[in-house]
């Protein structure tokens, strides 16, 4: 939506009672975690430590009727972090619905909204008057 006067930011959230089973930033973490092998490598791609990704995939695998993410530390399969088959219906499922979403949300809607929404917010009362203040 570039060059339009406003923007739209959608953020698809699934949650498990009161947390947040799904969202933008634990579907990007399963795709680093199936592209890296390893926690440890998804969160530095991500930037965040290994202690925030291994929560984040602990709240996952706990939200969820079966495990996203399995672990192993060193097995016949090798030290590292995987999707299970769940992980990677649940991750192309949510990306699919993220897109979907997306798509249908540049049609009239937005269009309409867009026509009453200011460029930028009025200033408030208080700047307003801390401006007269200064004269």
């Amino acid at each position: 939506m570039t060059g339009s006067r406003s923007r739209l930011k959608l953020k698809l959230q699934i949650l498990c009672g009161d947390a947040i089973a799904m969202g933008p930033g634990k579907a990007d973490l399963l795709e680093a975690i199936a592209a890296e092998g390893s926690i440890s490598g998804a969160g530095r791609k991500l930037g965040m430590s290994y202690r925030r990704a291994w929560q984040l995939v602990d709240l996952m695998n706990r939200c969820w009727s079966a495990p996203l993410v399995e672990t192993s530390p060193g097995s016949a399969r090798g030290s590292g972090a995987w999707l299970t088959a769940d992980g990677k219906d649940v991750l192309t499922t949510y990306r699919t619905l993220q897109d979907a979403l997306e798509t249908r949300a540049g049609g009239p809607e937005l269009a309409m909204l867009q026509t009453k929404l200011r460029p930028r917010a009025l200033r408030s009362q208080a700047e307003r008057l801390g401006e007269a203040g200064e004269e």
